[in-house]
């Protein structure tokens, strides 16, 4: 795999400032690109600055712009060849694990797990990987969700708990914690019969690490497993966490298309509103198969059903029946 070519910033207005002074002087030769501000060229790269603050290196040469040049003088901070020269376990063989569908009412829970070493690092970076909270519409993280799992093969794993085993397993585990620690190690521990050599997992800190090491089995106590805040930033954390997404969107689309009613992401009032609709569509007891029954929103829910937790079930099960027309996930 070839260095990469090319680089996309954001630059404040001080910072175009800052890179537009360098461009005028030394080795850099004025260029007509359209729609650019300033654009200059040197041996083996080409930069652009745009209206819209959006900068673009280009060539052969660009890494080295962007390693020696853009980030020490104009981003000031390291995002691509001081990490890979200070943090060389950047690119070492390692596995990163996030969820989605934690904060969201409606659908699964969903953790995936996902593969990097040195060979991909460069091929996610320019494929643009990053924490899919930061991915501004559904339909890039459904499309770059796919397009991992496809350059990962089988280095990659999901576990996808839907809202009837989600609630088995609060009634049981009584925090959101405890159910997050085990299906980390379960991601874990299923990748690493993919890869069984790899050395190292990281993850999100969302409770103490032993909430996810005493999950783990035989195979994967042998793991370094490191929690850190901001872990997103590591880029198989990252791609994880945009597989996780990709399949909660497309679970969450499935079940919307099976109820015949839209259901929202989060936890907001359209998504209160969505579920008292889809209850008096199904009856309450519908709630076991499409949420997450211990928000408080479901309180909020039956409430104005003029119902009770009782048609849920004491163990997270339902007591009646949905309808016949209902298929659930």
């Amino acid at each position: 795999m070839g260095r990469q070519t090319s680089f996309t910033y954001s630059l404040l207005p001080e910072q175009q400032k800052i890179l537009s002074d360098i461009l005028r002087q030394g080795n850099y030769r004025p260029i007509p690109i359209r729609h650019a501000v300033t654009a200059a060229e040197s041996d083996g790269c080409a930069i652009a600055i745009y209206k819209t603050g959006k900068c673009l290196v280009q060539g052969r040469n660009a890494a080295d712009f962007a390693t020696f040049v853009l980030e020490p003088l104009v981003l000031r901070r390291a995002e691509l060849g001081y990490d890979d020269v200070l943090h060389p376990e950047l690119s070492q063989p390692h596995i990163g694990v996030d969820e989605s569908g934690k904060g969201d009412y409606f659908g699964p829970l969903v953790v995936a797990g996902a593969y990097v070493d040195g060979s991909l690092v460069p091929v996610m970076r320019e494929m643009d990987v990053k924490d899919s909270k930061r991915i501004s519409s559904d339909r890039k993280a459904l499309t770059l969700g796919r397009e991992l799992r496809k350059l990962l093969g089988k280095r990659y794993a999901i576990v996808k708990i839907g809202p009837r085993a989600y609630n088995r397993l609060y009634a049981r585990m009584r925090n959101v914690n405890n159910i997050l620690g085990w299906a980390h190690a379960r991601a874990i521990e299923n990748l690493l019969e993919a890869v069984p050599d790899c050395p190292r997992a990281i993850s999100d800190q969302f409770g103490n690490e032993r909430l996810v090491r005493d999950a783990l089995m035989k195979r994967g106590r042998r793991i370094l497993l490191e929690q850190r805040h901001r872990a997103e930033s590591n880029l198989a954390v990252a791609a994880a966490s945009i597989i996780a997404r990709e399949t909660f969107l497309a679970a969450l689309r499935e079940m919307q298309d099976a109820c015949g009613v839209s259901l929202p992401k989060g936890a907001s009032a359209a998504v209160r509103e969505a579920a008292v609709e889809l209850a008096k569509k199904r009856g309450p007891a519908v709630l076991i198969q499409t949420v997450k029954c211990h928000f408080k929103t479901t309180d909020e829910v039956l409430k104005e059903l003029k119902s009770d937790r009782s048609v849920l079930g004491p163990d997270g099960q339902a007591v009646s029946r949905p309808s016949r027309e209902w298929r659930p996930q």
